[in-house]
């Protein structure tokens, strides 16, 4: 697999209380693979992560959410945890690059609590994805076909 993403560029958007697991893991495999990954941010400097409520580590912030634009990017990672999607679907900017990178057809991978970001973005209607079970009801609402 290395080199198979050589050139991609992915954004992984995060708030503080990201479940640390979520972004540590798929962002080794991408810039494994080649991709050059970026931490986006709306806080300045470090975000921490959790393991199941508690501490994690903190993170250095590659950019800040204000200046994302999904022309900087091919693609998107949004990790979960409770607080994170929660804090950045009240965040204009986050909610902005998250409609930008799904209205320019680019990927966008949602794990766990992350799909509260395309209900905010408005962007499940018609879509079939999966998520935390808790979020099944949201996604239904937002037009989406929830499946576990």
């Amino acid at each position: 697999m290395p080199g198979k993403l050589d050139g991609l560029r992915v954004a992984t958007l995060v708030a503080d209380a990201f479940e640390q697991v979520e972004l540590t893991d798929p962002v080794r495999a991408l810039r494994e693979a080649g991709a050059d990954v970026k931490i986006v941010s709306p806080a300045s400097g470090e975000v921490q992560g959790v393991h199941h409520g508690e501490k994690g580590d903190r993170f250095p912030v590659d950019l800040a959410v204000e200046a994302a634009h999904a022309a900087d990017f091919d693609a998107l990672l949004l990790p979960g945890g409770v607080k994170n999607p929660d804090t950045l679907r009240q965040n204009e900017a986050a909610v902005r690059l998250v409609r930008e990178m799904h209205d320019d057809g680019k990927p966008i991978a949602s794990i766990c609590h992350g799909p509260w970001m395309l209900v905010e973005a408005d962007v499940v209607r018609g879509r079939r994805l999966t998520s935390y079970p808790s979020l099944k009801t949201d996604i239904r609402n937002a037009g989406g076909e929830w499946v576990d």
